[in-house]
């Protein structure tokens, strides 16, 4: 058998991992810029992170939601104290797309309403209905196209306004800070006359913060730098570390019913060990004030260089337009083993771990800088 060949990937077998610092089979050095997507958020193999993990597999690696998991309730007090959504209730699953599909599940179960706003350039995962409010026809087969949807450019409040008042909306769903699309944020004007909109006419706002979350713009979520309150709120990738597990935040209002949801797999107690070492590194080493110390420090750094068209970014998730994009992506990995991100068509995307250090980012700002100049597009 053979893999199916969804994957366009660099020819490199990665092997070892420590903090920022990656090895492959052929004893190459690099450097994550990119954590996997943003997934890496306390760093490769950091030990709080392994010593969670094997204490609880030398105890019970998985059982079922059929029976009771302590873990589970404890990740859930932790994560409310930690976001500052102690209010509301958690629904553990496994991606982020699973966490999106439960989340417009949720609402369309709450308000009994099907149709769904979503904004332009959005992703939010590749199953049947995150792919129905992704707006990229590509990814999308017939199927995933016969879902009850309308999109909205990034901040036109004008036109958001209109579609709910359209009536039978369900939910709207933004997110915190757009990844794939080249790192754009939703306006705070338009997250607070969006959430009023909807409360007006029955909707739910749902916050996608599957990249933007767990501490990656500095703020627990990236839409906290607003006063808006969403009803639903996704989260996934930093929150394991690698670890597979997302999550669902869900306001007290909306009730839950017997069988509502469901998973085999989501919350496992290894998941939930490696959540809450993820939550408790955050904690101890201030993560949340390193993301925005350091990615302060990148902008800043970076913001001069002339080649360099606009930047953008709140924390440690950060976009950079530059022209020859993906050959500034290539020889920043192949010359200076650096592994970093894109993001729409000439966007690099930086999505380091939280705990990167200055010493890390400035090798990055030299290294980026020699290949900007080299390439002759300084």
């Amino acid at each position: 058998m053979k893999l199916f060949g969804v994957y366009s990937c660099y020819d490199i077998n990665l092997v070892n991992g420590k903090g920022m610092k990656l090895s492959d089979d052929k004893g190459n050095q690099y450097l994550d810029f990119y954590g996997g997507h943003g997934v890496i958020s306390i760093g490769h193999s950091h030990p709080h992170y392994m010593f969670r993990i094997e204490s609880q597999l030398h105890c019970l690696g998985f059982y079922s939601n059929a029976v009771k998991n302590d873990l589970q309730e404890k990740l859930a007090c932790k994560l409310g104290k930690v976001s500052g959504y102690d209010d509301y209730n958690l629904f553990l699953c496994n991606s982020g797309a699973e966490a999106n599909e439960n989340a417009l599940k949720v609402a369309s179960f709450h308000n009994e309403k099907t149709k769904v706003i979503a904004v332009k350039g959005a992703f939010h995962g590749r199953t049947g209905g995150a792919l129905s409010i992704t707006d990229n026809p590509k990814l999308s087969s017939p199927f995933n196209a016969e879902h009850n949807v309308a999109f909205v450019e990034m901040n036109d409040t004008k036109t958001m306004l209109s579609e709910l008042k359209k009536g039978d909306v369900s939910a709207v769903i933004i997110e915190g800070i757009q990844g794939v699309n080249g790192v754009f944020e939703p306006s705070n004007e338009f997250l607070k006359s969006t959430k009023s909109a909807c409360e007006e006419c029955g909707a739910l706002l749902i916050l996608d913060e599957i990249q933007s979350g767990f501490g990656r713009s500095g703020k627990f979520f990236a839409h906290q730098y607003s006063d808006v309150k969403p009803d639903i709120i996704t989260t996934a990738k930093g929150m394991g570390n690698g670890f597979p597990i997302a999550g669902v935040l869900i306001a007290p209002e909306i009730k839950a019913w017997k069988g509502m949801l469901g998973t085999t797999f989501g919350g496992n107690h290894l998941a939930c060990a490696a959540a809450m070492a993820v939550l408790e590194t955050i904690e101890e080493e201030h993560l949340l004030e390193n993301a925005i110390e350091i990615g302060s420090y990148l902008i800043d750094q970076l913001k001069d260089n002339k080649a360099i068209k606009a930047i953008r970014g709140k924390g440690l998730m950060i976009g950079i337009d530059i022209d020859n994009m993906s050959e500034v992506r290539t020889k920043l990995l192949k010359e200076d083993g650096m592994f970093t991100g894109s993001s729409g068509q000439n966007t690099l995307r930086l999505l380091p771990p939280l705990s990167i250090t200055k010493e890390e980012a400035n090798q990055f700002i030299e290294a980026f800088n020699s290949v900007l100049a080299a390439s002759c597009i300084a």
